[in-house]
């Protein structure tokens, strides 16, 4: 019996032009935008990510990427999650959290002292918002550009 643990995961600043880290982007995108309609659909496309200025994660064992996370400044000290995506193979692992938990620790480096969400207000988002509740995060009105929406659930807490 092979009781070897699983190798440790790695989780580490990324580039969306990596073509292993886009596919997982690209992932989430079509996921987004196959749960939700348009007007309701704050994904942005990988290219995006890079054009925005945002830090992404990855995080990778044994060299495929499980899952990737973005953080963008969106004012002064204030930050904004983007891309929270772990592949369907890895989930229930703990992936989320550790890369929520990086994108935390990044978000403090930068000086950013809060930190905001927007994530879907129906059940298969279930997950993500316990996710961010246990880390903190707790329900507040929308914020940057965005507009109540029924399908939207937005959080922040203080770093």
């Amino acid at each position: 019996m092979n009781t070897r643990a699983p190798a440790p995961l790695d989780i580490s600043p990324a580039l969306p032009s990596d073509p292993d880290v886009a596919d997982v982007l690209k992932r989430h995108f079509d996921l987004m935008r196959s749960t939700s309609p348009a007007e309701s659909c704050h994904v942005l496309e990988p290219g995006e990510l890079l054009e925005s200025g945002a830090t992404l994660m990855a995080a990778t064992r044994d060299g495929v990427v499980l899952g990737v996370g973005a953080l963008k400044e969106i004012a002064p000290h204030h930050g904004e999650l983007k891309s929270m995506h772990t592949i369907a193979e890895a989930r229930g692992q703990g992936i989320a959290r550790q890369i929520l938990l990086a994108l935390i620790t990044e978000a403090r480096a930068q000086g950013i002292t809060r930190l905001s969400l927007e994530t879907g207000s129906d059940a298969p988002f279930a997950p993500a918002r316990a996710l961010y509740s246990a880390e903190g995060f707790e329900f507040c009105a929308p914020f940057g550009s965005y507009t109540i929406d029924p399908l939207s659930f937005f959080m922040n807490r203080d770093l």
